[in-house]
């Protein structure tokens, strides 16, 4: 469990380094980027502001003063008085000696609150500017213009406007653009999460399944939750499970059949030697029994080779030895070998043997070992005072087909797709390993040819085995 739970926190921590990591680091330029541009922008705004009114009150004072001077501090008087942004700014004369004469406020300030713009203004007998922070801590953007009447009392015409409050206001817009982008970083963190979780469930899920396979235990099956891939997944390990479930069933099966087959004829073949050590001098009885040994030993070296075949197909060591093939003489001897077989057991074996057959490109022994295990099968599974045909046929696409049937148990529809799978026994009261139709239809393949069955149950068997034949000019080259 510790593993999967280091699984699980590696999947999490490169979950948060490659997706929360780069997205909170893009959040976080991108909030730097909003609160440089909302600074400048409010600064900006607020500078404009007040230039732009001062270069209108200072377009006015220049025409009151050259109309009429006379006038010019009644005019001025009357704009500080008439000030229509008091809320946004403070508009404000000073005289001569730097002492402010009057405001639109009413509030009389002392020298010490005027900023670098006064001095700024007077010095170069035009305006200055100013924003940045007065001695009280107060953050100001002022501008100051000299006025025409420079001995009066109203020297120096000053717009101030506090920016504490744009600054609030510019903190006010950047902490909403931080919880902006706290929200969409802990949408995607939550969200991250559920979706991570949703992948590292079943994925744990899947690793203690898996190591309950590597131990053996087969039974445990893991739930599928949703149909998307990680619930193929599961499905596609399900039925992986199942078919090493069945594997290992067959595969036990297999060895309890070869072992039991392996039994008999040692038995056999022991009980009879000790039977004709016995009695050496009775004819019969050790002709008997030499016959019997002699078949036994037969059987036992047709089951051994059986299974090389199939250890050497499993090794992909399964090769052929290619020529071309008398077909007829092969298939003629195969049932040749079983004809004294099917009479033994009251079964009739009927071959109705061609007067030729086109020569095949294949492996003689090989070939007649397919004739043999299919003819044999037949047999095994037909009862007594049953019927087994052999029949031969070419088909307009040139090939060869051996039909043997029978008209034995026959087969389940269940059992017919398996009849050809590896230690597969659709009867397991009937002798035999699984593996002899296998290796038959593996040695089919290999010839271009094929090997389909045919049953019902309760009815029979038939078997269709095919080859492509070769033509007249290939078999002089081959």
């Amino acid at each position: 469990m510790s593993k999967i739970r280091s699984n699980k926190a590696t999947i999490t921590r490169r979950w948060l380094i490659n997706n929360i990591g780069v997205i909170g680091i893009f959040l976080i330029m991108l909030l730097i980027a909003a609160s440089g541009f909302i600074n400048l922008y409010y600064s900006n705004s607020a500078t404009q502001y007040i230039t732009s009114r001062m270069s209108t009150i200072s377009g006015l004072l220049q025409q009151y003063y050259t109309d009429d001077p006379a006038v010019f501090s009644s005019e001025v008087r009357s704009i500080v008085q008439e000030w229509s942004d008091k809320n946004l700014s403070e508009l404000m004369t000073i005289r001569s000696d730097g002492t402010v004469s009057m405001t639109s406020s009413g509030f009389m300030p002392d020298k010490q609150l005027l900023a670098q713009d006064y001095y700024d203004a007077v010095s170069g007998g035009t305006t200055g500017f100013f924003r940045g922070k007065l001695p009280d801590g107060e953050r100001i953007i002022a501008v100051s213009l000299v006025t025409p009447d420079t001995t009066g009392e109203y020297n120096v015409i000053r717009i101030v406007s506090s920016l504490d409050k744009v600054y609030r206001r510019i903190n006010s817009y950047i902490l909403i653009a931080s919880l902006m982008c706290l929200s969409v970083l802990m949408l995607v963190f939550f969200s991250g999460m559920y979706f991570v979780k949703s992948i590292v469930i079943p994925v744990n899920q899947i690793s203690a399944t898996a190591g309950r396979y590597a131990k053996g235990d087969l039974s445990v099956r893991i739930p599928v939750k949703s149909d998307d891939e990680i619930g193929e997944l599961c499905s596609i390990i399900n039925k992986m499970a199942d078919e090493l479930s069945q594997s290992e069933a067959v595969k036990n099966e297999f060895i309890s059949s070869v072992s039991h087959e392996l039994r008999t004829p040692l038995t056999a073949i022991k009980g009879w030697a000790e039977t004709i050590g016995a009695m050496p001098d009775d004819s019969e009885t050790v002709s008997k029994g030499m016959r019997v040994i002699n078949s036994e030993t037969e059987r036992l070296s047709q089951m051994v080779e059986d299974l090389l075949d199939f250890s050497r197909m499993q090794n992909g060591k399964f090769t052929l030895n290619k020529i071309n093939v008398d077909i007829l003489a092969e298939l003629s001897d195969a049932v040749l070998i079983y004809q004294e077989k099917a009479r033994q057991e009251g079964i009739e074996l009927v071959y109705a043997e061609p007067s030729s057959l086109p020569i095949v490109y294949g492996d003689r022994n090989r070939l007649r070992q397919v004739f043999i295990n299919v003819i044999d099968n037949a047999l095994k599974y037909t009862e007594r005072g049953g019927l087994v045909t052999v029949q031969t046929s070419l088909t307009p696409d040139d090939r060869i087909e051996i039909d043997v049937t029978d008209n034995g148990c026959g087969i389940s529809s269940e059992d017919l797709p398996k009849i050809k799978t590896k230690f597969f026994r659709a009867n397991h009261i009937k002798r035999g390993s699984g593996i002899g139709l296998a290796v038959a239809d593996e040695i089919m393949t290999l010839h271009d040819g094929s090997l389909d069955v045919f049953s019902e149950q309760g009815v029979g068997t038939s078997v269709i085995i095919s080859l492509p034949i070769v033509n007249a000019s290939k078999a002089l080259q081959k």
